[in-house]
């Protein structure tokens, strides 16, 4: 059903692209009323508007937080046109009918980022002060209000879509139809979850719930014929510098690849290849070169179409060996301008520069009819216990220390062959151990490599000695695991009797 719009209400924090809506009602007569700093920006345009006040009799007190909370707006919000009783009470409590509904919200999330910042120089008192006052309450009940009753008027929540209005209204005179009010009703339900869900993830620093932000409609989901939807705030993260549009696998191995490269720091360079959230290759050394080429050579095959990922600025040497194979997209700290000139030869590729690691804590995924949450996993070993039958050697335990950690970052049951900080051999995703160190084994022979004196990390207790057996004979001299298997005496006795070094870290690392 088309509804005109003869009447609005415009009470915005963001005036920036307002002007032109505003231009646009006056043209086409429709009765303006408004609040405070945006009643001003109005009337500067030397448009009339009426004040709030006139309809409430009662002016914006105890510090601008009461302002519209009130039923003379609240009634022109909700007041239903097709029933009759609404228009009689209306009338009788001189309510004015309210067609169109612009509000914003208050910056909260900028100023949670505002206040944390290492500019912010105010005492945390003060920050708490300012983070409170922009919690918004007149404005999403007036958002839900006007959402609700979008059979009847037509509600803007946000900046963005101010131009999409204008479109609108010159286009169709001022009326609008059902259909345009419930997307633009469902638009604004969403701004005020989001809004509030980033309210409790402030309250609720260790219970945060999906992150807030932008709706991203993506090409498809997992597959072609799954709707995909990534909310949130990619920008936040990334500076997206060239490439096609991230879709939702890039995404999650996006997501994998800056867990994987946020456990390493810049004592030396790392580079990781990602396929499928898993790392297939991952080497640290000197130089960025060097890291890249020794990543790629752990798994060249897997390597096709994968997130590359790394802790520094990728020059030009490194930039044309990457460009030898085709790949998916690249995460690195930044790029010098020959390396970007370089990257930026296929148009599809996608580089990312990583401003910040996203600052969750927790994790969450849907299952059944509701949400499982647990705490990141952090840490790499919660005890150093040399248990086998030498201690590690300084080489031993700078691999076990960086096997465990790869470890950590492939699907369970897991097992990470490392040798010189370089992964050598992989097995994951198995429905038994035995089963990952026989795949990673097997990895390590296509790609020729040399198991004698390599370590491996399991991401959990070893059941039965098999897995420790069938390493030895392949060349492995130092394991790394969590331990807590009611049979670990008899790895940790194989081990003693074959003078191989075992850690026992108290800290497993199931990633299901």
């Amino acid at each position: 059903m088309q509804k005109k719009i003869t009447s609005a209400l415009i009470s915005v924090f963001y005036k920036d692209g307002l002007e032109p809506v505003v231009k646009e009602l006056h043209r086409l007569g429709v009765t303006i009323y408004s609040t405070g700093g945006t009643q001003k920006f109005i009337e500067d345009l030397d448009i009339p508007c009426v004040p709030v006040e006139s309809l409430t009799s009662y002016p914006s007190i105890l510090g601008g937080r009461v302002k519209t909370l009130h039923p003379a707006i609240f009634g022109g919000i909700l007041g239903r046109r097709s029933v009759q009783q609404d228009l009689v009470e209306m009338k009788e409590f001189k309510i004015p009918v309210i067609d169109l509904v612009i509000v914003d919200l208050y910056p909260f999330e900028e100023t949670v980022a505002q206040t944390t910042s290492a500019s912010f120089t105010g005492t945390p008192e003060e920050a708490e002060k300012m983070i409170i006052e922009k919690i918004d309450i007149g404005g999403p009940s007036m958002i839900r209000a006007a959402a609700k009753n979008h059979s009847d008027l037509l509600v803007i929540a946000a900046k963005n879509d101010y131009a999409e209005l204008v479109k609108l209204l010159q286009s169709q005179q001022g009326e609008t139809s059902l259909a345009q009010r419930r997307a633009f009703a469902a638009k604004a339900f969403d701004i005020v979850m989001q809004y509030d869900i980033a309210i409790s993830n402030y309250f609720n620093p260790g219970d945060t719930l999906p992150a807030s932000g932008s709706k991203q409609v993506l090409r498809y989901g997992e597959n072609p014929h799954q709707e995909g939807i990534f909310t949130g705030n990619l920008e936040e993260v990334f500076d997206k510098l060239h490439g096609k549009e991230l879709s939702y696998n890039n995404l999650v191995d996006v997501d994998a690849a800056v867990q994987l490269i946020s456990e390493f720091d810049n004592t030396e360079k790392t580079f990781a290849i990602i396929k499928h959230t898993n790392v297939c290759g991952i080497a640290s050394r000197s130089t960025l070169k060097a890291a890249w080429d020794d990543a790629l050579a752990g798994d060249p095959e897997s390597a096709f179409g994968g997130v590359l990922v790394c802790n520094g600025v990728v020059d030009e040497a490194t930039a044309e060996a990457i460009s030898e194979i085709f790949f998916e997209v690249l995460i690195a700290n930044g790029y010098d301008t020959d390396a970007l000139t370089i990257l930026q030869s296929k148009k599809n590729r996608i580089l990312l520069t990583l401003k910040n690691a996203p600052a969750t804590t927790r994790q969450s995924k849907t299952i059944l009819n509701g949400v499982l949450t647990q705490q990141n996993d952090v840490g790499n070993y919660a005890e150093w216990k040399e248990a086998g039958g030498r201690p590690a050697t300084e080489a031993e335990k700078e691999d076990l220390i960086f096997a465990n950690l790869v470890c950590k970052h492939l699907k369970s049951n897991a097992i990470a062959l490392v040798k010189n900080k370089q992964l050598v051999g992989k097995g994951c995703g198995q429905t038994s151990r035995i089963d990952s160190l026989r795949q990673s084994v097997e990895k390590a022979k296509q790609f020729n490599f040399d198991l004698d004196g390599a370590v491996m990390a399991s991401d959990a207790f070893f059941p039965f000695d098999d897995c420790v057996k069938l390493g030895h004979a392949a060349g492995i001299k130092a394991f790394i695991q969590p331990g807590g298997s009611i049979r670990d005496k008899d790895s940790i006795a194989y081990c003693e009797a074959n003078n191989l070094a075992m850690v026992i870290t108290g800290l497993r690392h199931f990633k299901h």
